[in-house]
């Protein structure tokens, strides 16, 4: 199995969105996975054009020369294709959807009916590949994720992708302070783990882990009472 993961968050490596993607990638790897991962902040990927080059003058290629020619050999031979973004703004962040604008050299250019709706035929795939969407929102409820998951999906049904499941994290901006005091958060990061395994030897993940993942850290007055005390203190520091 071979997956391609993008991480758009522009805080990388530190951000809360690392936090639930690093373990699910490892898990993967434990299953036996073959996994590369980007970073869209390292990445030179300039916004699609809307020239529909890549359908009419140079089909399957974008005329445009950047990092966007590797990712896209790697995408459409890839198995599964994680997307992890924070929540900005109800959706993706802004390389994300660069990204995924600039897939569309690997899609054809003609119409066809499926299920019933129009759609683009694949230029690369003969079978049905996996996207799995991981995320980590700033406010406390998970219905925040909600305009971001109905986006996934249907990118799935117009890029001949099987949403695979949606590792989701709200509230996230407690997690790490969690970690720090030491306080009973490990079933997270081992339940985000053991999707990637599941995916990896089973091709699906179970409704349980992805629960765990989300899991209330606190109750909704205690993160408010934590959040704004932290803002606060640092506008304080800031006049001072």
């Amino acid at each position: 199995m071979k997956v391609l993961a993008i991480n758009s968050s522009p805080r990388m490596e530190r951000g809360n969105t690392a936090l639930i993607l690093e373990p699910f990638l490892e898990g993967l790897r434990e299953g036996g996975a073959d996994v590369e991962l980007f970073y869209t902040r390292k990445l030179e990927t300039a916004p699609c054009l809307g020239c529909f080059s890549c359908w009419i003058k140079t089909p399957g290629k974008c005329v445009q020369r950047d990092d966007m020619e590797m990712l896209l050999f790697k995408m459409g031979r890839s198995d599964v294709l994680v997307l992890a973004t924070p929540v900005y703004c109800d959706g993706i962040t802004g390389p994300l959807k660069n990204f995924m604008d600039r897939s569309i050299p690997l899609a054809l250019p003609f119409f066809e009916l499926r299920q019933g709706h129009c759609r683009h035929p694949s230029r690369v795939r003969t079978g049905q590949g996996k996207l799995v969407l991981v995320s980590s929102c700033g406010f406390w409820e998970m219905d925040n994720f909600d305009p971001l998951i109905a986006h996934m999906k249907a990118f799935c049904r117009n890029a001949s992708l099987d949403f695979a499941g949606a590792l989701l994290r709200p509230h996230g901006g407690g997690l790490r302070p969690m970690m720090e005091m030491e306080l009973p958060v490990g079933d997270i990061f081992e339940a985000a783990r053991d999707a990637g395994r599941q995916l990896a030897k089973s091709g699906a993940i179970s409704p349980e882990a992805l629960k765990v993942v989300s899991r209330e850290l606190m109750p909704l007055e205690t993160y408010f009472q934590h959040a704004n005390q932290s803002f606060q203190e640092a506008l304080d520091k800031l006049a001072k």
